[in-house]
């Protein structure tokens, strides 16, 4: 713990979990999509789904869909700027069943060159998060780190495969997830590591033997 976690992050807004952490899991919708949003259905559940009017989550989350900060003085005004903007956005309230976490959210999103993306994650308080789910995988980080998320075939050496290319330019991991729905299928990994990488490096794991796709995520 640190003293941004006593005292919470700096931004606007009533509340740390239904402002900050929406801007901030706003911010890691976007940086998975890997593109501006074009069009977006987001789905609250819980408290976010009964206060979020109130608390200014709906204005937090489309303004983290911008990629503006949590001490954004824009913020209030994010719903002018979309419309501005051309960039379609809806609300609905979900049901995500008695275990998910009262703050959570569910994104859809259309990019501008017409990529899907589907992410759900949760504000956690204190501005913190966790994603927990992409395109359908669970997952597990916080966007602390830069990370790579990769989809690929769950085969002997995939792997270590991604972490050659990483050690060989000099990218530190930090941390590493795996996640598979059934053994020899699809999985998803996710690598936080110490540095950006790079796009020799990104262009290099995508053309790895058993990787289906490859995404950067990183807070700018």
């Amino acid at each position: 713990m640190n003293i941004f976690d006593v005292i919470g992050p700096v931004m606007i807004g009533p509340s740390s979990s239904h402002t900050a952490g929406a801007v901030r899991l706003g911010n890691l919708a976007l940086a998975i999509l890997g593109e501006p949003v074009q069009e977006a259905v987001i789905g609250l559940h819980g408290s976010f789904a009964q206060t979020y009017r109130g608390h200014g989550t709906d204005l937090a989350l489309v303004a983290g869909l911008q990629g503006w900060a949590t001490d954004d003085a824009r913020i209030p005004k994010a719903f002018e700027a979309v419309e501005q903007a051309g960039i379609k956005i809806s609300f609905k309230i979900i049901n995500l069943g008695d275990l998910a976490h009262p703050n959570s959210v569910n994104f859809s999103l259309i990019g501008i060159s017409g990529n899907h993306c589907k992410v759900t994650g949760v504000s956690i308080g204190g501005g913190r998060v966790c994603i927990t789910n992409i395109d359908d995988f669970p997952v597990d980080f916080n966007g602390e780190f830069p990370a790579i998320l990769t989809m690929h075939h769950d085969r002997p050496g995939a792997i270590s495969l991604v972490t050659s290319v990483l050690s060989t330019h000099g990218v530190n991991v930090a941390q590493m997830k795996v996640f598979r729905k059934q053994k020899g299928g699809l999985a998803a990994m996710i690598v936080e590591t110490d540095q950006p990488v790079d796009d020799a490096e990104f262009k290099a794991i995508g053309n790895l033997p058993h990787i289906e796709s490859v995404r950067r995520i990183q807070l700018g």
